[in-house]
């Protein structure tokens, strides 16, 4: 303390209530610990999504939309999902879609949501997608032509 008052000095008896004196040291302790538990723990909370897009090449040659085999499968702002220009419902995308990749050999469904599309269904429709026999689905990342 700043100054020492005569109850204070060794030898000499105390009359009146002890004085308050708190003990900063656990609530340090504690601050420190739950610093290192957040500094620990803060870089696991990062979440990343890592894609890997195709660089464009511009000399490669464009099929015509008449030789075009790809399936590019699309949902509107709208909400109305296509399958290559073809409007189709919900329940026959669960019909149509294996078919059309039981007939093919490399199982490839290009995907394409507008931004403003609901996002339960552009979920929902890519989990469909999956499970009719899309092995691999490629979000594209250009608009496609219509």
């Amino acid at each position: 303390m700043a100054i020492t008052l005569e109850a204070d000095k060794p030898g000499a008896k105390r009359t009146g209530p002890v004085p308050p004196a708190i003990n900063v040291t656990p609530l340090v302790d504690v601050v420190l610990v739950l610093l290192i538990i957040f500094m620990v723990v803060t870089p696991l909370l990062n979440k990343e999504f890592k894609i890997h897009l195709p660089k464009k090449e511009d000399n490669k040659e464009q099929p015509s939309p008449e030789n075009d085999t790809r399936i590019v499968l699309t949902v509107s702002k709208e909400g109305t999902i296509r399958i290559n220009r073809d409007v189709i419902d919900d329940n026959e995308l669960a019909e149509k879609l294996p078919r059309m990749l039981a007939a093919r050999s490399d199982k490839v469904v290009y995907f394409d949501a507008d931004d403003e599309a609901p996002y339960a269904l552009v979920v929902q429709t890519l989990d469909r997608t999956r499970r009719a026999g899309g092995k691999a689905i490629a979000i594209l990342t250009e608009k496609v032509a219509q």
